[in-house]
């Protein structure tokens, strides 16, 4: 089944894409990126299960806004493309924000959550959005400055510090730029109302209602943005959830290195399923 459309939900016309059959699939994305970001793992997933990706309120396809923006009306715009879909439940992916706002759905509907696959989240968003020195510098630069140097400074967020040293960043930023839905040295107007809407979002005492639920977490060793430690609270906050760290990864894992995600997503599918 490969398909796409639009539906009108809270004053915004959201898009989403369905590819592939079997099981449901829904995929959040993060801060700033289109439902396109998660090709590699549609491609890697699309024989296992039905695959819907949506590009979230604000961003891409999805206009206009319409709602004040809150990780609460992202979830519930999740609930409303499965709405739409057809879909009773669903195996829930999400990265970074996405993973907030994954958590946040299987709060207000863990009925109709069959997983949760968390990639590089967080159960409280400041603490990704906390002003670290390194923070400050590199974000700094990703405004400013060349529209050349934004984008390495962009990448240097992404990337583990080898990769970056030695990777071909141009190549590597004009190969990125259809996933993220931009060239990566600008930002979507919608992304610093997605990071407001992340700060003002803590599920941490909440983490304990999701007990029992197959849940994933996987963090990546060099994440700047949503270290291994965030991701480690989130298992031990979710009785069950099984933990893992990607050493030599960092932040943009799923694009930069998509084979080892997808086959932990496979992995984790499959299980939840048997």
């Amino acid at each position: 089944m490969d398909c796409s459309s639009v539906i009108e939900h809270r004053g915004c016309r959201l898009a989403y894409k369905i590819r592939g059959s079997g099981v449901p699939v829904l995929f959040i994305q993060g801060t700033g990126v289109h439902g396109d970001g998660w090709a590699p793992q549609v491609a890697a997933l699309a024989d296992l299960g039905q695959c819907l990706t949506f590009d979230n309120r604000g961003m891409g396809r999805s206009q206009p806004l319409g709602a004040p923006l809150t990780v609460a009306q992202m979830a519930e715009d999740a609930l409303a493309v499965m709405d739409a879909a057809g879909w009773d439940s669903a195996h829930v992916v999400g990265h970074s924000l996405g993973g907030l706002v994954a958590l946040q759905v299987a709060l207000m509907a863990r009925a109709r959550v069959r997983s949760l696959a968390l990639l590089c989240t967080f159960a409280r968003g400041r603490d990704a959005t906390k002003p670290s020195p390194w923070m400050l510098w590199v974000g700094l630069r990703t405004q400013l400055g060349p529209r050349r140097s934004r984008r390495h400074a962009f990448l240097q967020m992404v990337l583990p510090p080898a990769e970056h040293a030695t990777v071909d960043r141009d190549a590597l930023a004009e190969r990125l730029a259809p996933l993220f839905g931009h060239d990566l040295a600008d930002q979507p107007p919608v992304a610093m109302k997605q990071l407001r809407a992340m700060s003002a979002c803590d599920l941490t005492p909440r983490l304990a209602e999701l007990a029992g639920l197959p849940t994933l977490v996987v963090s990546a060793g060099h994440d700047r943005i949503a270290p291994p430690a965030s991701g480690r609270a989130i298992a031990a906050g979710i009785s069950g959830a099984r933990f893992v760290e990607l050493a030599g990864a960092a932040h943009g894992v799923p694009l930069t290195d998509a084979c080892r995600i997808n086959a932990l997503l496979l992995e984790h599918l499959s299980g939840a399923e048997h």
